[in-house]
Order: structure tokens, then C-alpha cells, then sequence
């Protein structure tokens, strides 16, 4: 078992990136942006001087936070993007012995129904996709956010039975500000742990991100266990059925996000990464004290 986080959420830059992480005790970084370009977009020239910081460091990326088939691409349009995308990520994972790449399985098309989503299309793209990671050597991870397998439990499960070979990244927090289609309109918005449930045996991986719905309908993110993602009983049950596996936090705490003065800003964002991930695994040290009581 092992922790891991999205470290653009503490810094743009991957020196700062690098800092947090070390500071945490963590060897991975679950990498997404560096100065706002995703590391599968960014050119060589760019790339080579992530790759020289990371060796220097001893800090790996255990895994690609890709943007291949996310909820900014529409099953409607042509999939050339993703296809540039997974043809520079492919090579640069190999570069640096990254095993995991999250993937999603499109934008949810907002004037259609559940069943009428083009489902069949987003099958055989995701087939396309896998089938080029598993060939070389990378595992890619569907993770449940804003996109079709999003739409619920079922939807997921159905990606599992058309998608030969692909696993899943549970999102502890995205189930709590997403409606859930598997239930008759208008949508409750989903459980966690429901969820969870439902599809446990393909998690491979895990998100950590927790969150509220407020009075007025607006999702607000907590640190971990605070919300309503059932971070605890899933963790503790992950951790009981033997799960060995990462476990990567992404804050999405609003509070970073709003000031205007560019250097607090940064400095909450890398004090309040550093802080959720403290307080992550003080949640797991607690789950494995009281599971050896």
C-alpha cells in the first residue's frame, strides 16, 4: 500500500510538486499538470526537464492523470485528440516506469437520456485505447467522474463487460455531486459507498477527494472523512479485504482556489495539499490500529 496525490493541486511547477511530496514522506506523484499543461501535451523540450527533476529526485509518477477520453471530449466529435494523446503518453510512460493511466469514457451528451448515450461508440473507442496501453505494458483505469461510467454503478459495470482488459479507479468524492442515473428522474445524487459496493472487484486504484452539498445546491469540498464520500468505510474496507494498492488524493479544497494575491495563493495551495495528505493517512494509521486491536 502506498500514497500518492495529484501534486499539481500543491504547486504548478514540479520542483514545488516534488517538495510536497518529499515533505509528505511519499515517494509517487500522481502527475496531471506541470505549469498547466498536461504531461502527456507538453513538448519534448518540457518533458525532458520534468523527467531530469524526477531523477534527480527519486520521485516516480506511479501514475498518468490523462485527459484521454474525459469529460472535456464528446463522443460526437472525432477522437484525434485522444489518439495524439495516448501516442506521446504511451513512450514517456515507458520512459519512466509508469504502470497506471486514469481514463474516463467521454462527455455525457446533456440532451439525451441515460440510454441513449452512444454507448456503443464509447465501447469501441475505449476498446481502441486499452487495447494499445495493455500492449504496451500500461494498465489503464476508468475512473467514475463526469462522463458516461460516471452516470452511475450500472454504466461503469458496463464499460467492464464491453472493455476487455480495463480496471477502475474509485473516486471517493465524485459520487456525492453527480446525479445518479441508475434511479428514476429527478436524480438523487449518488452514495459513495453504493457505488463502491457495486463495483469493488475491478478497483485497482483509489482517488481520495471528499465533499458536501450545501444548502443551496453547491458542492463543497472537505478535507478527508469530513464529507459525505464515505472516505472511512471505504478505506477500512479496502484495507481489511487486503487491498495493497495506492491511494491518491486529490483536495479540490475550494479555499486554495479564490485569493488574489498570486503568492498566498500558492502558499495555501502547497500548505493545504500537505495538510490533507497528513490527515489521510492519519485515517488510515487509525483504520490499521483499530483492525490489529
Amino acid at each position: 500500500m502506498y500514497m500518492t496525490g495529484f501534486a499539481d493541486e500543491a504547486a504548478k511547477d514540479i520542483a514545488k510538486q516534488i517538495k510536497a511530496t518529499k515533505e509528505l514522506g511519499w515517494e509517487n506523484i500522481e502527475c496531471r499538470n506541470v505549469d498547466g499543461v498536461n504531461i502527456h501535451d507538453m513538448d519534448d523540450d518540457k518533458f525532458e526537464a520534468v523527467y531530469a527533476a524526477l531523477q534527480e529526485s527519486g520521485v516516480k509518477i506511479n501514475c498518468f492523470g490523462s485527459a484521454i477520453a474525459n469529460w472535456g471530449k464528446h463522443i460526437d466529435k472525432p477522437m484525434t485528440a485522444d489518439i495524439e494523446s495516448l501516442n506521446r503518453a504511451i513512450p514517456r510512460m515507458q520512459r519512466l516506469g509508469t504502470k497506471y493511466i486514469r481514463i474516463m469514457s467521454y462527455a455525457v451528451l446533456p440532451d439525451r437520456s441515460p440510454e441513449d448515450q452512444m454507448k456503443e461508440e464509447r465501447f469501441e473507442r475505449l476498446r481502441i485505447i486499452t487495447d494499445r496501453l495493455l500492449s504496451a505494458g500500461i494498465q489503464p483505469l476508468h475512473e467514475n467522474c463526469m462522463n458516461f461510467g460516471g452516470m452511475g454503478w450500472s454504466y461503469t459495470l458496463e464499460l467492464i463487460d464491453n472493455v476487455p482488459g480495463l480496471k477502475l479507479v474509485f473516486d471517493t468524492g465524485n459520487p456525492v455531486f453527480t446525479d445518479d442515473r441508475t434511479k428514476e428522474p429527478p436524480y438523487p445524487k449518488q452514495s459513495s459507498l453504493e457505488f463502491y459496493r457495486a463495483v469493488k472487484k475491478y478497483v485497482e486504484y483509489v482517488h481520495i477527494k471528499d465533499a458536501v452539498i450545501d444548502p443551496n445546491g453547491n458542492t463543497v469540498y472537505t478535507y478527508p472523512g469530513e464529507g459525505n464520500g464515505n472516505v472511512r468505510e471505504i478505506v477500512a474496507d479496502l484495507i481489511s479485504s487486503g487491498y495493497d494498492g495506492g491511494f491518491s488524493i486529490e483536495p479540490h479544497l475550494a479555499s486554495v482556489f479564490h485569493d488574489a494575491d498570486v503568492a498566498v495563493k500558492e502558499e495555501k495551495m502547497y500548505s493545504t495539499y500537505v495538510e490533507y495528505g497528513k490527515r489521510m493517512m492519519k485515517i488510515i494509521d487509525d483504520i490499521k490500529s483499530a483492525k490489529s486491536i
